[in-house]
């Protein structure tokens, strides 16, 4: 469906509207206009619309995931198949879920019955092209699947494009209508669908759960902002964060709020920033909190047009709210415990980089500067690092967290060397630069595995222990947090140990080090307690899938046509492709890697019966006698059938 669209993301032209010839807000002309003469332009006859937002209705996709054998039983999974056994591996083992069939049990008695999530990026079509362009598709997820299906690519629903070349801002709720408008249709009266499997037909009904997105978009998606003073939107109000007068940042400290009330470093002054802490955690806000503090924003209009706009003072409020989010129109959502995600993947990337960039001082990168050693002086804090002046000069004592030229070089050379099993992480060694003492160019995936694995053993012997070991509970915190399987004692184990955590970083590691980023890891323990385990919370399998959709451009004059015309005719091949069981298809070819799941032997050991592809076709290569004992060990360390040997 092509539903024209204000070019200030004011309104849409359907329904009621679909007739007007210009904005009902700003009053914008709904026609792109020639440039030389400023008549509206033509095409074979027909006005060019200035945007046009593609929407997919959902309701014949999800009729489809029932119409298709080979997915309809698949379906109640999640009621049929799954073990309750109190560890957290599928959504539905998670509290949101359950919390959510209590107060709508006629929702929860039909097993078929859709849980979404919904996710949401924007991306720039045009390579390592300088043309400030950004298109935001909003893709569905269905959690009734297996943990093995429903984060497949083939199983996500593209739901809209939005359309650039500007982002939608806060505004992306004008875009959102009519997903929101076929969500309530689907939640109140549902759909008669037909169920391949029982061979009958039933009414499908859906809901969203939640939503998957990175720091900046959880702003536009929820409406709080996330910059300022107030950017944590879990603590909201009570946010406690320190404006760095040289630095020109905010801080956010003060995690001292989170440990037990007994806890000693709670009257310790001169460890931290001079002050006695009293104040407990911020409490969890409920839907019906929210909707108290927004109450007074329903109904602002959404644009970017400068003269219509309307200015929201966060300092006058007290609070960082934009706009009421046009989710609070689900009947629903008020009642849901976790409404928007925080990403981990981005949290580690940035803790990651805060980590290396202090450490190995690297340049641009590095925390510890002369703007946050000036404000340690000018809050009369650690002494020791306070910047010695010569003249016009400073110098800087050096940190307990800075190596010297021989141990950095140390460092470089072992990510410079280092080699992991393909499919582990990139190339690591290729964003290292001996010579310039720099790294660069490391993605998402890279940071993650070199926070979870490599910090560790790259750490030890080199720090002192005041600085070692926050840094090697801060690998372990991510570790358990990324298990696939998650246990509430676990969860509550690292819950209690990060606020302990982040103290000890507090008082080593420079003010500038603790940004927002740094502080959103103290919620993510409760938000995996809440929703589950973060493989289908976070934002790794959107991004992959945005590659995906940007490699349907082809004409680059019209990149968005170029993506539709590509998802429909790949979604069809999807459907007809699941049939094909005696055809080589990406549904029955051998990954590349194997992914788990239960391998059945042909008589010799499992290790050797796992599927994948060959790397270089099927040429035979000979291994040299120290690749033959690096494979060697690994079979003793990673077969079965060995394990009981070495016990």
């Amino acid at each position: 469906m092509k539903i024209d669209a204000c070019k200030n993301d004011c309104m849409l032209y359907w329904k009621d509207d679909n007739c007007l010839q210009s904005c009902k807000v700003c009053g914008a002309s709904r026609w792109k206009d020639a440039k030389h003469n400023g008549e509206t332009k033509l095409k074979k006859g027909k006005k060019i619309p200035c945007k046009i937002l593609r929407y997919f209705p959902l309701k014949p996709r999800l009729q489809r995931l029932f119409m298709c054998s080979k997915t309809s039983h698949l379906m109640s999974w999640h009621h049929d198949k799954r073990v309750d056994d109190g560890i957290m591996r599928h959504p539905a083992d998670s509290m949101a879920w359950k919390k959510f069939d209590e107060p709508h049990p006629s929702f929860a008695a039909e097993p078929r019955n859709v849980r979404l999530g919904l996710a949401s990026d924007g991306f720039q079509p045009f390579g390592m092209s300088r043309t400030p362009y950004s298109i935001w598709p909003v893709v569905l997820v269905p959690y009734n699947l297996p943990p093995w299906l429903c984060m497949k690519q083939e199983n996500f629903i593209l739901s809209m494009l939005i359309p650039g070349p500007n982002g939608p801002g806060d505004a992306i709720d004008v875009y959102l209508q009519p997903l929101i408008e076929e969500l309530n249709e689907l939640w109140e009266t549902g759909v008669e669908t037909f169920d391949a499997s029982t061979r009958k037909n039933f009414k499908l009904h859906a809901s969203l759960l939640w939503t998957i997105n990175d720091f900046p978009t959880y702003a536009n998606l929820s409406g709080w902002s996330t910059k300022g003073k107030l950017a944590c939107p879990c603590c909201n109000k009570k946010t406690c964060s320190t404006r760095l007068k040289n630095d020109q940042k905010e801080c956010y400290m003060c995690h001292r709020r989170y440990l037990p009330l007994n806890h000693k470093w709670r009257n310790d002054k001169v460890s931290f920033d001079n002050t006695v802490e009293h104040r407990l955690p911020p409490e969890m806000l409920s839907g019906d909190d929210i909707l108290d503090q927004v109450a007074d924003l329903d109904g602002l209009p959404l644009t970017k047009d400068p003269r219509k706009k309307i200015k929201i003072s966060h300092k006058k409020r007290g609070d960082n709210w934009n706009k009421k989010s046009i989710f609070f129109d689900l009947p629903y959502w008020k009642t849901l415990l976790l409404r928007h995600n925080l990403d981990v993947m981005h949290i580690e990337k940035n803790i990651c980089d805060n980590i290396l960039g202090t450490i190995l001082d690297i340049k641009g990168k590095t925390k510890d500067t002369l703007s946050t050693r000036l404000d340690l002086q000018e809050m009369n804090i650690r002494k020791e690092l306070h910047p010695i002046q010569n003249g016009d000069e400073y110098e800087l004592p050096a940190a307990s967290y800075t190596l010297s030229v021989e141990e950095k070089q140390k460092k470089f050379n072992f990510l410079k060397i280092l080699k992991v099993p393909d499919g582990f992480s990139s190339n690591i060694s290729q964003c290292v630069n001996l010579k310039d003492k720099k790294i660069s160019g490391l993605k998402s995936h890279d940071c993650h595995i070199i926070l979870q694995h490599l910090l560790p053993l790259a750490m030890r012997g080199m720090l002192c222990k005041s600085v070692s070991e926050p840094l090697i509970e801060f690998s372990i915190f991510f570790k358990v947090l990324g298990a696939k399987c998650l246990s509430i004692e676990e969860l509550e184990q690292i819950e209690a140990q990060i606020p302990k955590t982040l103290c000890k970083l507090e008082k080593v590691f420079p003010l500038a080090f603790f940004d927002v980023m740094v502080h959103l890891s103290i919620h993510l323990p409760n938000e995996a307690r809440i929703g589950g385990p973060v493989q289908y919370r976070w934002i790794y399998p959107i991004e992959r899938y945005l590659h995906f959709l940007k490699c349907f451009i082809g004409n680059m004059a019209h990149p968005e046509g170029s993506i539709v015309e590509g998802y429909l005719a790949v979604e069809c091949m999807t459907l007809c492709s699941r049939y094909l069981n005696t055809i080589k298809t990406k549904f029955n070819c051998p990954e590349r890697n194997y992914d788990g799941g239960v391998i059945e032997s042909d008589g010799g050991l499992t290790i050797f019966c796992e599927p994948g592809k060959s790397l270089k076709g099927n040429s035979p290569d000979k291994l040299d006698s120290h690749d033959l004992e690096e494979a060697h060990f690994y079979i003793l360390k990673n077969c079965d059938e060995i394990q009981p040997f070495l016990e």
